[in-house]
C-alpha cells in the first residue's frame, strides 16, 4: 500500500484530542480526514485547529464515509464494542482504547466479527506495550537474562484531582482495575509468557473520594492474580497520588529482576539544595507515556498498510478484561474469584 492511510477519529475528549493531533501531525504515512464528535466544541476544534475536512455529529454517518480505511475509537468504554463491530462491518480497519469492553461476552462478539474479516486489522490500545522501557524490559526477559519470570508487581497511580473527574465516570467506568489497572494486567501477562489466569483477590479503601461508594468503587486498590504454572502478580492501583503520575513495574525472575519506571521521575536531572534532594515528577499518564502513544499509532498505521505485523491481539484483550472483571467481582465481594 503506496498511499497514505485514511484515517477517522470518533472521540475529541482530552485522549481524543491528543490522538487526533498525533494522525494530524505527527504519525507517518496517514492523514487525520475524517472526525466525529456529539459535542459542537469538540467538532470546531477538529475543523480549526486540525484542519479536518469532514467532521460528523457521529459514528454512523462516519463510517459510511468512503473516504475512511481506517477508525480510531476513543469513546467511552461502553461503546467499544459495539462500535467496533460496525466498524468492521463497514470495512474498516480499527484501533479501539482500552479496555475492549466491560464484559468477556461483548469481548467475545468483537473476536467473533474480526474472524470475519482477515483483511481487517483490529487493534486496542494496551499502550505500554510500545514504550521503550517496556519494550527492552520484555526483550531482556524473552532473551532469557532474569530466568524464567514468576512474579510481577506492577502499579498504576494517578495524581489526586481534588475534584473527583473520575467519581463522576465510575458508574460506567468498570471501576478502578477496569479502568487504571487493566495496563497492568496486560503487562503481567505479557511478561510472564500469557499464562491463563487461575483466580484473583481484591480488596481497596477509599481514601479521598467518598462519592465513589455509591457504585462500589475504591480509589486505591491492591489485587493479586495467581495463573497456571505457578506465577503471580501483585497490582496496585491509586487516583490520590499527591506529587504526579507514577507506573511502576517490576518483574522478579529465578536470575534476577527488572524494574520499570521507578521513582516516576520526569528526567534523569537530580537536585540538591537547601530544600533536599529530589527530582522532576510526572504530572499524567500522557507524560509519561507519549513516546509510547506515537510508537503504538505508526504500528497500527504500519498494520493496516501492511508493512509490519501486529504482536498485540483481541485475546490480549479479551484475557484482560476476564482477569479484571474478576479482581473487581473479588473486591466486591470480599472474597477470591475464579477468573
Amino acid at each position: 500500500m503506496n498511499s497514505p492511510l485514511r484515517v477517522g477519529i470518533a472521540g475529541l475528549g482530552r485522549l481524543g484530542q491528543r490522538h487526533a493531533a498525533a494522525l494530524a501531525f505527527n504519525t507517518p504515512n496517514c492523514k487525520l480526514v475524517a472526525a466525529c464528535s456529539p459535542v459542537e466544541a469538540e467538532r470546531a476544534l477538529a475543523r480549526e485547529q486540525l484542519g479536518v475536512a469532514n467532521v460528523y455529529e457521529d459514528l454512523d454517518t462516519l463510517l459510511q464515509d468512503k473516504n475512511v480505511d481506517a477508525v480510531v475509537l476513543v469513546t467511552p468504554t461502553s461503546l467499544h464494542a459495539d462500535q467496533t463491530i460496525a466498524a468492521l462491518k463497514a470495512g474498516k480497519h480499527v484501533f479501539v482504547e482500552k479496555p475492549l469492553a466491560l464484559n468477556v461476552p461483548d469481548c467475545e462478539r468483537v473476536l467473533a466479527e474480526s474472524g470475519q474479516h482477515p483483511d481487517l486489522v483490529a487493534m486496542v490500545g494496551f499502550v505500554r506495550r510500545f514504550d521503550p522501557s517496556y519494550l527492552s524490559a520484555f526483550q531482556s526477559v524473552e532473551a532469557g537474562e532474569i530466568g524464567r519470570p514468576f512474579l510481577v508487581r506492577s502499579q498504576t497511580c494517578d495524581q489526586n484531582d481534588p475534584d473527583g473527574f473520575f467519581v463522576k465516570f465510575a458508574p460506567t467506568s468498570g471501576g478502578i482495575f477496569m479502568d487504571c489497572s487493566v495496563h497492568d494486567i496486560d503487562l503481567a501477562r505479557w511478561m510472564l509468557g500469557r499464562p491463563k489466569a487461575l483466580r484473583a483477590f481484591a480488596t481497596g479503601t477509599i481514601a479521598l473520594h467518598p462519592g465513589l461508594q455509591a457504585c462500589g468503587d475504591v480509589d486505591n486498590g491492591i489485587a493479586v492474580v495467581e495463573f497456571v504454572g505457578g506465577a503471580k502478580a501483585v497490582l496496585y492501583a491509586s487516583r490520590t497520588m499527591a506529587h504526579g503520575h507514577e507506573t511502576m513495574t517490576e518483574v522478579i525472575g529465578t536470575a534476577g529482576k527488572l524494574l520499570v519506571g521507578e521513582h516516576a521521575a520526569a528526567n534523569r536531572v537530580v537536585k540538591s539544595d537547601q530544600h533536599g534532594v529530589r527530582h522532576a515528577v510526572l504530572k499524567d499518564f500522557y507524560e509519561r507515556f507519549e513516546a509510547a502513544f506515537a510508537a503504538e499509532m505508526t504500528a497500527f498505521v504500519a498494520a493496516c498498510r501492511g508493512t509490519s505485523p501486529l504482536t498485540l491481539t483481541l485475546s490480549d484483550a479479551l484475557e484482560a478484561t476476564r482477569i479484571g472483571l474478576a479482581i473487581t467481582r473479588s473486591l466486591q465481594s470480599g472474597m477470591p474469584e475464579v477468573v
